[in-house]
């Protein structure tokens, strides 16, 4: 009699590829739209924007290695679910599964609109490009993205390599150019870092909204044998926290604060300065690399909306998967909630209101490993994250969540 075969989410991510994957959600779209955010919130002052950029790095890290706990210690697609109902019970796991709904579809919409406006500015060299246009872009690309990983992970899994190289190619030609520009030691070059600390400071809540803007992108989905996860952060973040900086001197070398915040497309803007032969060279790159990574942040979002429907948070159909063992249909109602957010707000609006929810998410979690950590200190536990970094995590988030609340009331952040 032939064995009954089970068809079920397959773990296929290793050691190299989940570094691969973790670089891709960092890098992908935040350091690509960030500082002209990150500028913006710290009312162009240029030292405090680059203390910002390691503050985050220091957020970055320390949840990412809550997140390496709970994933190795609950080896499971929609790992932080479970550990948010064994923790906190059932209400507080729905709602995370709800805000997820929400918050998951609002990120792969911002990281479309990224994808869009880096991949039709060439278009208009002399001018923003128009909002419609970009808007039409973005669904397209949304839309072909769902198409792509409705067909299964392995299909496309073989991006990430070519997506981190050609991320990592473009990055260190900005940072090299940036350091290159500095030791030249031209005064148009070095000015802003001379002053760093001059300009104007800005309030509490502008701070709070800079530091989601250089908090954009960070998730992802790994395969958890015990040592694997640790690794990864360990490798991948250190890493990209120093590609952040460098990149962010080099912006600040070739373009005042000015011109960065008024760029909808600040590499570009770059490359027009300093490579206007490459003109349309670096913003192809940076787009395919962008779609790379809204490819992988739809299969990680999909995942969630699946294990909503296993647990009867929405519709049983949900947790359903197609002949390539993918979840067709959370997929498909991703897709779609992305695009109405596409339709209905702005890029720098959607990475204010949403990482506001994932601020939200990392204190929860930050809070739950504590209290397991207090009440069940004997619990055995493959990996446990050096106690301080989760109380980091809490305190730098509760500062962010309660800040807005307080300082910039508005309905989106209730």
């Amino acid at each position: 009699m032939d064995k009954e075969k089970n068809i079920q989410l397959r773990r296929v991510f290793g050691y190299y590829w989940s570094t691969s994957f973790l670089i891709i959600n960092i890098i992908g779209a935040g350091i690509f739209v960030a500082p002209k955010g990150v500028l913006k919130y710290c009312s162009m002052n240029v030292g405090l924007s680059l203390c910002v950029w390691a503050g985050c790095a220091v957020l970055s890290m320390t949840t990412t290695l809550c997140s390496a706990e709970i994933g190795i210690n609950f080896p499971c697609s929609g790992s932080n679910y479970y550990f948010m109902k064994r923790c906190f019970g059932s209400l507080i796991a729905f709602l995370y599964l709800w805000t997820s709904l929400i918050q998951g579809p609002g990120i792969i919409a911002g990281q479309a609109l990224l994808l869009a406006e880096y991949g039709i500015q060439p278009f208009y060299p002399s001018c923003s490009a128009p909002e419609l246009s970009k808007k039409c872009l973005a669904l397209a690309m949304l839309w072909i993205v769902g198409i792509l990983t409705s067909r299964g992970v392995k299909e496309v899994t073989w991006l990430q390599i070519a997506s981190t190289v050609l991320k990592m190619s473009i990055l260190g030609l900005i940072s090299l150019s940036g350091v290159v520009l500095l030791v030249k030691g031209r005064k148009e070059n070095v000015e802003w870092f001379q002053n760093a600390f001059d300009g104007e400071f800005p309030d509490a809540s502008q701070l709070t909204e800079a530091v989601f803007q250089g908090y954009f992108a960070y998730s992802g989905e790994l395969k958890t044998p015990r040592k694997t996860i640790p690794r990864i952060v360990f490798t991948a973040v250190p890493m990209v926290t120093i590609v952040y900086l460098l990149v962010n001197i080099s912006y600040l070398t070739v373009l005042t604060p000015k011109e960065i915040v008024s760029s909808d497309a600040v590499a570009i803007t770059w490359t027009d300065r300093v490579f206007p032969s490459l003109a349309w060279v670096i913003p192809f790159a940076i787009s395919a690399s962008l779609f790379s990574n809204l490819l992988i942040n739809v299969f990680e979002s999909a995942r969630v909306i699946y294990i909503a429907g296993q647990q009867g948070h929405l519709p049983l159909l949900f947790h359903t998967l197609n002949s390539y063992s993918s979840p067709f249909l959370s997929v498909l109602l991703l897709v779609s909630m992305g695009s109405l957010a596409i339709v209905l707000t702005n890029l720098i609006d959607l990475i204010n209101y949403f990482y506001f929810m994932v601020t939200f998410c990392s204190v929860l979690s930050a809070v739950g490993i504590l209290k397991q950590r207090f009440q069940e200190p004997d619990l055995p536990s493959s990996y446990k994250v050096f106690l301080p970094f989760p109380s980091i995590a809490m305190a730098i988030g509760l500062s962010l969540v309660l800040i807005p609340l307080a300082k910039s009331l508005s309905v989106q952040y209730v």
